[in-house]
């Protein structure tokens, strides 16, 4: 008799302590669930050791990665559906406890489910493996880099189009294109940092060098481009090449913390500053502050999470942290401000973008599914399979207010206190 799906269906309730608002398709066939909703197909017992082995989000991770668990229907409706769950629980303290004898009754039919278990199955090869050490070391952050962004140039230009900008675009409305849009984001970036011709532009984690070739070639100013990527490196220095700008834009593959050839007119900064670190943000700032000529402005734009009470101020994503950007954490915006300001700078202006990533998101994810087959071909199904999680969940998370991004404008305001800026500084001129 086929009956996994009705048998997970209870367990998952008597877990969760709380009706599950998507289907179940279960690999012998059977289906149970809401009549419409969309639904989760556990492929194989697998998926089930994964979570036993790895409860929570991990396992849960492991087992999408792997293909061993997916969704037929929507996507996003699913995630939706499921995110009361996911997230709104998360740290509630009247969720079921292995303490009580019918979650432990509810275990041990889980693992009857899953059949004989004698070791865990093994992670995902895209899985980041077990690291040791210190946080945030130059050796640590270019491996963790290199594991985001080394996988393939291809690769990003089918997800994130031709203007290849892999940050939150500017949306003037939902109907512009995506590259509109992130040009629209570059242009108002330089607006804020007030770029003149001749002027100095440090861009701190260039990417495929968009920022860099829009100020050189927008703006008249001379840029340096830093990134810990040579595939990066190497892609924008071709671009620049192709665009006839290398008498003004010179690409390093170098750690921010390495950069000595101050004084800079301005420093961008565009979704890089995740990738820093609790234990590094002070010195982040601080080497920024230095690296800026007196007046100088630098533009943050950083995601941020909400605030949590009695928190020490900067989370990790498991499934983000072992599978996107490892060793990446989100603090909330007012920390940010705080250790800019301890550095030194004066912020003068803080703009959320908020709904704009949330809808550059399903921009590119609509890109990654159009073109699925060949982006499996590109990297793998695993990876692919990551990104399309890890972006539409992303969306969900900006819609929701979980998280939110900034952009932060500071100065490097001399000690007579001239900031240079206007007096009506939200007309960037």
């Amino acid at each position: 008799m086929a009956d996994a799906a009705p048998r997970l269906r209870n367990l998952a309730e008597q877990l969760l302590g709380a009706p599950l608002p998507v289907r179940i398709r279960a690999w012998d066939g059977s289906e149970d669930g809401p009549p419409g909703a969309p639904a989760l197909f556990v492929r194989n017992r697998r998926a089930l050791r994964r979570i036993l082995f790895k409860p929570g989000e991990l396992g849960l991770a492991r087992a999408w990665v792997a293909g061993d668990l997916d969704v037929e229907g929507d996507l996003y409706e699913t995630l939706d559906q499921m995110s009361d769950l996911i997230w709104e629980r998360a740290d509630d303290a009247a969720r079921p406890s292995l303490r009580d004898p019918a979650v432990r009754a509810a275990v041990r039919e889980l693992l009857t489910l899953a059949g004989p278990v004698l070791l865990p199955p093994a992670p995902p090869r895209e899985e980041v493996g077990r690291r040791g050490g210190p946080l945030h070391t130059k050796v640590r952050d270019r491996q963790a880099i290199s594991h985001h962004y080394d996988v393939g140039n291809d690769f990003y230009e089918l997800v994130l189009g031709p203007s290849m900008v892999y940050s939150c675009a500017y949306w003037e409305s939902p109907d512009a294109t995506l590259e509109d849009a992130q040009r629209d984001k570059l242009e108002l970036i330089c607006r804020k940092l007030d770029l003149r011709p001749g002027a100095r532009l440090l861009d701190v984690g260039c990417g495929w060098g968009s920022m860099a070739i829009h100020a050189a070639r927008e703006h008249g100013v001379h840029v340096v481009g830093v990134t810990l990527s040579r595939e990066q490196a190497a892609y924008a220095r071709k671009r620049i090449a192709d665009e006839g700008l290398t008498d003004r834009v010179e690409i390093r593959v170098q750690d921010y913390r390495d950069v000595r050839d101050g004084p800079y007119d301005a420093i961008s900064s565009i979704g890089m500053a995740e990738h820093v670190g609790a234990v590094q943000y002070l010195g982040y700032a601080t080497d920024l502050y230095a690296l800026l000529k007196p007046g100088g402005r630098l533009l943050n734009h950083q995601i941020g999470r909400r605030p949590v009470r009695d928190e020490e101020g900067y989370s990790v994503d498991e499934f983000i942290d072992a599978y996107v950007f490892p060793d990446g954490e989100l603090a909330p915006l007012g920390r940010t401000v705080s250790l800019l300001e301890e550095a030194g700078f004066e912020v003068r202006d803080v703009e959320s973008l908020r709904e704009h990533y949330a809808h550059t998101l399903r921009r590119w994810v609509t890109n990654l599914e159009a073109a699925w087959p060949r982006a499996q071909r590109m990297v793998s199904p695993g990876r692919a399979r990551v990104w399309r999680l890890y972006m539409a969940a992303s969306a969900l998370a900006f819609e929701r207010n979980r998280i939110g991004v900034n952009q932060v404008l500071a100065v490097r305001t001399p000690e007579r206190g001239e900031s240079g800026l206007p007096l009506r500084s939200r007309d960037w001129n």
